[in-house]
């Protein structure tokens, strides 16, 4: 993966595959403190403590179709090269939570991509979904609810194209506004 956003993409479908409805993502980077930190959190099955155990082993997955399991592995290994590492706790039937630290100046720290496309793709689909996400920098602070969203905007689903595109605008411009450490916005062309 070749940025971190397609990592927090491929760890919260895991968190959509363990049925939770409630998913947080939460990035603190703070370059005065050289620390970058990313957080999911869930309220999924969780996973039980014999699993919890070799849970970032690529070999060790709860899939049945594909017996490879490879974003837990992928991302401790960015983690760790990074200066890192990746903490897992969970319980089951109360969810779970996946914290990743990277050292901020690292030169081996993945930019972060394209975040806002990830978050557009998640809510529009999974539109039951209550998704969160909280961005902090050393300037500023970034919230986005998708069911205070939905509330404001008094509707159901996003399932308008041209509002998620705003969205994403959105997402997008607010992040600039705390961007005085670097964040890497650059949209990654998919053609």
């Amino acid at each position: 993966m070749k940025t971190l956003a397609l990592n927090i993409l491929d760890i919260v479908q895991n968190s959509l595959r363990a049925k939770a409805d409630e998913i947080s993502i939460a990035i603190t980077e703070l370059a005065g403190s050289d620390s970058y930190v990313i957080e999911i959190r869930d309220n999924g099955v969780g996973i039980t403590p014999e699993m919890l155990v070799n849970v970032t082993d690529p070999f060790i997955t709860s899939r049945t179709k594909r017996k490879m399991g490879l974003g837990l592995s992928l991302l401790k290994h960015h983690a760790t090269i990074a200066g890192g590492t990746v903490g897992i706790t969970s319980e089951v039937t109360k969810g779970t939570t996946v914290t990743a630290s990277f050292l901020y100046s690292h030169i081996d720290r993945q930019p972060l991509g394209d975040i806002a496309g990830v978050l557009r793709l998640l809510i529009a689909s999974n539109p039951m979904i209550n998704f969160t996400f909280i961005h902090k920098t050393d300037t500023g602070e970034y919230r986005f609810s998708s069911r205070e969203t939905k509330e404001y905007l008094d509707i159901e689903t996003f399932n308008d194209s041209g509002l998620l595109y705003d969205i994403g605008l959105m997402i997008n411009g607010n992040l600039e506004n705390i961007n005085a450490s670097g964040i890497d916005l650059t949209v990654i062309n998919h053609d």
